[in-house]
């Protein structure tokens, strides 16, 4: 029997939110296995079930070829009415991750303000041409919110190839609280690339003017071993709340070989 090969092709994915998908593990395992979240399935049907150990939220990840593949539902409580968010099948993962770890995390302070729009301005992201809104330098992604100021409505993050090309849309609802739609908006303008294992995923378009693919060779421990490290980080964070973002899975060696 051939030894396990030492390394791995990674694709180095930009902009991130046209990478694709992604391994669902990345939110499925974390909330089970750091965040106490039970799971339930049909073997009869594809599809997942988990739901938070207050059984206030759940999330289902399902198929539907003419609907989101993601949908995070929380019951109301005292002082918050219910709430709703819904993905894409291509939504990447780390772009709902970063919701549900959020979810899941220390509750901001009540004080503290929450502006959706505030990391996409930072990564100098413009106003939208005859629709209130934000879109990205390369006019690739599209943040919505709609109603007026006195009656906010309902956020649409949609992205896209161009006119009726769509790839994929996010949408939360009207009572979403306002900090996990900013933990979407900074995942999505984070200039770093997503990461992929060389050939397992659907990139919707490898038109290089638009993706920048870099295929680098990685250490096959560091591929292994990225969950595993994803879920102690967060099982620690129940002890002692993370002072800075969370890293990328792994960081690309300092050499090797690319393509």
């Amino acid at each position: 029997m051939s030894p396990a090969p030492e390394t791995v092709a990674i694709d180095f994915i930009t902009p991130r939110h046209l990478a694709g998908g992604g391994d669902p593990a990345w939110i499925t395992v974390p909330l089970h296995r750091a965040c106490g979240w039970s799971h339930g399935n049909d073997p009869l049907m594809p599809r997942v079930l988990l739901s938070s150990p207050d059984q206030k939220a759940l999330l289902r990840l399902e198929p539907d070829p003419d609907g989101q593949w993601w949908t995070l539902q929380h019951a109301a409580g005292p002082d918050q009415p219910a709430w709703y968010a819904s993905f894409g099948a291509r939504t990447p993962v780390e772009l709902i991750g970063a919701v549900t770890d959020a979810l899941t995390g220390p509750a901001p302070a009540a004080s503290a303000p929450s502006d959706p729009y505030e990391p996409l301005r930072k990564m100098a992201w413009a106003p939208s041409v005859g629709a209130p809104g934000s879109v990205s330098p390369d006019g690739t992604a599209h943040v919505q919110r709609l109603g007026g100021t006195d009656e906010p409505g309902a956020w649409f993050v949609t992205a896209t190839l161009g006119h009726n090309r769509p790839v994929w849309q996010a949408r939360f609802g009207e009572h979403t609280p306002a900090h996990l739609i900013t933990a979407f908006t900074t995942a999505l303008a984070d200039p770093r690339p997503a990461l992929r294992t060389h050939g397992s995923h659907g990139l919707p378009t490898r038109d290089p003017s638009i993706v920048t693919r870099r295929t680098t060779d990685v250490p096959a421990v560091n591929v292994a071993s990225a969950l595993e490290q994803r879920v102690q980080s967060l099982t620690a964070r129940r002890a002692t709340p993370p002072t800075s973002p969370s890293p990328t899975p792994w960081s690309p060696p300092k050499s090797g070989r690319s393509r």
